[in-house]
């Protein structure tokens, strides 16, 4: 599918609405699971972290992790979220450029 046929389906404004609305989302998981670790009670599976990093959220999640240190000392993470974040930052700048 070309940008052009992408941005028809999900106009921009809702694009970035989603990415706030994700990005979002992650960076409260992160303070929910840290406030849920200091107390000792049932967390958010690390699945669901990463899940969330995946669909759009990773600059939330890194934000959280870094803010509220949560999960730094964990390399899965560390290495992790900027991983999928850089992967899925390349993939729309090469989608973009093919598209031209």
């Amino acid at each position: 599918m070309s940008i052009e046929t992408f941005l028809i389906i999900f106009p921009l404004k809702y694009v970035i609405m989603y990415l706030v609305a994700i990005n979002l989302i992650g960076f409260l998981a992160m303070l929910i699971d840290k406030q849920k670790a200091k107390r000792g009670t049932w967390r958010i599976p690390e699945k669901t972290l990463f899940i969330l990093t995946a669909l759009g959220g990773g600059i939330g999640t890194i934000a959280g992790m870094y803010l509220f240190r949560h999960k730094t000392k964990k390399l899965k993470f560390v290495v992790g979220f900027p991983v999928i974040l850089i992967t899925e930052i390349a993939f729309v700048i090469f989608w973009i450029m093919e598209g031209k």
